[in-house]
């Protein structure tokens, strides 16, 4: 019984270590950008484009629905990537302002991946990812024991589908609003 478990673990380890050496900013189709459209030669549109006050109403200020709607609460990563792409600073740079204003607030980075790959792949990658946003964030001036992080690999896929539209989606990290948040 402990060989066998000492063995899973040690298999687990070479499997990360394997990933860690494999990393490598991967060719995307394009960047998803959070313009709301393409950018030239892109066909995939930012899929959780911010609100904008004319479109729905103002949400209360230090709210979830403030952070979501007005900052934006997900960045998106390249295939087998845990690299921040350059599109994500101006949101990341956003959320770090947003949580300095409120610093009641504590956050849960959220990391995720496309259905490639096993679970225990993508479990390590969803984890890196949450760790860059999070390591991001505390450079950024936001206290570290305000973030907390968790990998869901890819159990938690925000789109359906088996194509690179769904993929680019689900290759992402979500930041959640825990607690201290205006009701």
């Amino acid at each position: 019984m402990i060989k066998s478990r000492v063995l899973r673990l040690a298999l687990v380890g070479v499997a990360v270590s394997a990933m860690a050496a494999c990393a490598r900013p991967a060719e995307a189709p394009g960047p998803i950008t959070d313009n709301g459209g393409t950018q030239p030669g892109n066909n995939t549109t930012y899929p959780d484009r911010p609100v904008t006050g004319g479109e729905m109403g103002a949400a209360r200020p230090g709210s979830a629905e403030e952070f979501a709607n007005t900052i934006g609460d997900r960045v998106y990563f390249d295939l087998d990537s845990y690299s921040i792409r350059p599109e994500a600073y101006p949101r990341l740079n956003q959320q770090a302002a947003w949580l300095r204003q409120y610093p009641a607030v504590t956050i849960r980075i959220e990391g995720n991946a496309d259905e490639r790959g096993t679970a225990e792949y993508n479990l390590a990658l969803g984890a890196r990812r949450a760790e860059a946003v999070r390591a991001y964030l505390v450079q950024q001036g936001v206290a570290a024991s305000r973030i907390d992080t968790i990998s869901f690999g890819k159990e938690r896929p925000i789109a359906q589908g088996s194509n690179e539209e769904s993929w680019a989606r689900n290759r992402n990290a979500h930041t959640a609003i825990v607690s201290g948040a205006v009701r």
